[in-house]
């Protein structure tokens, strides 16, 4: 069955594609809501979403009967103010899952604010958005979270692999469920950040499915001999997709075509940095990328939001016809390209070309507030760069995952139990304000932040009836 289409619940391998066991005995979301405004219970089985109904029609969405998951949704008292990150009407529920401090994040596993223990376990999402997960197409694991290293970064192996571990399990807080990291191989780390984030990739089976790209500094002349035998092994020790930046290379058009080269012997996708100001060099890409399979992918670009305007209508059209991806980073650039700006999302998806939106640095030297939030990029999106929420939401999501090979994700039966709910009644608002999310990944949650918002008495408040949080003691 081609890819984003639906599979049949029972067609389900025993494990995910992380090689982490599903959630065994199912979980049953109660009272989500959809983005059509449907207020829905899902059930998930297997890694996947196994059926789909209205309200209370899959079970009991409250009590605490077998199973249920009863210490995520503890109801506010005045010993325990509601914890939920937005303000509420008197008398509503607390969120699921808060644990009653402000500012707390609950991380996987934990008992009684982790994945759920008991078979058949319900969790009671009154208040939330129902969304498939988001995914990070354009992640940098070697270097995250350097910024305040204050010298060289370290590529001492141990380091290596525990920036990538934490970067990632940032990025799972957020809700992306799957990212792409690059990583330099050659020069003074050879292959050693490649095998020390391959490492952090099997530690995280199961939480969050990382995947690696290989990227050498020099392939072509002399110099280059080194760093194309450097990124053949790459490939052979377990580098999913074969990247690189032509722009740093004396001989762009030559650098391409060895990456191409190499990623058509293994049958592996390419991901290449460029900053996209050259028209001509984008489109020897372009007319090499062409007849490339599993597919050519782009980032950041932002140059070709400096071109005039009819160059980069041309580029975007050439592009689109060699079926060429685009990765736009709205959050800030990376170390890969230089030059500030974002591509020119609409420009590109006008002329048909897949925009998917990505994080890239996360705070080390090139952007040192990275924050790796796919919502804050839909956000920036749509309120910088004039993307419908919808659409915007679309590029860190069904984008981003078809840039990761990864099959489609809607909430129906059927497909993936990738997921992420949202503090929040509609998009829009969930992009603005999305502080409280739980993350659903092969059917379990594996991560949840839950933030608290206080108020103290006013007489405002008061009058008006406006929700407020807290107990009043607050001065």
């Amino acid at each position: 069955m081609p890819p984003g289409q639906p599979q049949p619940p029972h067609s389900s391998p025993p494990h995910g594609p992380s090689g982490g066991p599903p959630e065994p005995d199912g979980l049953l979301l109660c009272g989500a809501r959809l983005t059509d405004g449907r207020t829905v219970d899902v059930r998930l089985a297997g890694g996947r979403i196994e059926a789909v109904g209205t309200a209370g029609s899959l079970g009991r969405s409250s009590g605490r009967g077998p199973g249920r998951a009863g210490a995520f949704d503890t109801p506010a008292t005045p010993d325990r103010p509601d914890t939920a990150g937005e303000p509420r009407q008197p008398g509503e529920r607390r969120e699921p899952g808060a644990p009653g401090g402000p500012d707390k994040a609950s991380g996987p596993g934990r008992p009684g604010r982790g994945a759920p223990r008991d078979g058949g376990a319900r969790l009671d999402l009154a208040g939330y958005l129902l969304l498939p997960a988001p995914a990070e197409p354009h992640a940098h694991a070697d270097t995250a979270l350097t910024a305040d290293s204050g010298g060289p970064v370290s590529y001492d192996a141990e380091d290596v692999q525990r920036r990538a571990t934490e970067a990632a399990l940032l990025q799972l807080g957020h809700g992306a469920t799957a990212l792409r990291a690059h990583v330099r191989v050659g020069d003074v780390q050879g292959l050693g950040a490649l095998k020390a984030v391959l490492r952090a990739r099997r530690a995280l089976r199961g939480l969050t499915e990382l995947t690696t790209v290989a990227v050498p500094r020099v392939l072509t002349g002399a110099a280059g001999a080194d760093g194309l035998a450097m990124l053949r092994d790459a490939v052979k020790m377990g580098a999913c997709v074969v990247g690189g930046c032509p722009d740093v290379d004396p001989d762009p058009t030559g650098y391409v075509e060895a990456v191409l080269e190499v990623a058509s012997e293994h049958g592996r996708p390419v991901d290449l940095h460029t900053d996209g100001t050259d028209p001509a060099r984008l489109a020897r890409i372009a007319a090499m990328a062409g007849g490339l399979r599993p597919g050519v992918t782009l980032s950041p670009c932002g140059g070709l939001s400096r071109l005039p305007a009819e160059a980069a209508a041309r580029a975007a059209e050439q592009l689109a016809a060699a079926g060429v991806t685009v990765v736009c980073l709205p959050q800030g650039g990376c170390a890969g390209a230089e030059g500030p700006g974002t591509a020119p999302v609409r420009l590109l998806r006008a002329a048909g070309v897949r925009v998917a939106a990505g994080s890239g640095a996360l705070r080390d030297v090139s952007n040192p507030v990275g924050r790796g939030d796919p919502l804050e990029a839909a956000y920036l999106l749509a309120s910088h760069h004039g993307l419908r929420p919808e659409d915007a939401y679309d590029a860190v999501s069904a984008s981003a995952r078809a840039v990761l090979g990864l099959p489609e994700v809607r909430v129906e039966a059927g497909f993936p139990a990738e997921l992420l709910a949202v503090r929040g009644e509609r998009l829009a608002g969930a992009l603005s304000l999305a502080y409280s999310r739980i993350v659903v990944h092969q059917g379990r949650v594996v991560a949840r932040t839950s933030a608290v918002r206080e108020f103290c008495d006013s007489a405002a408040s008061v009058e008006l009836g406006l929700p407020r949080q807290g107990r009043g003691e607050l001065s």
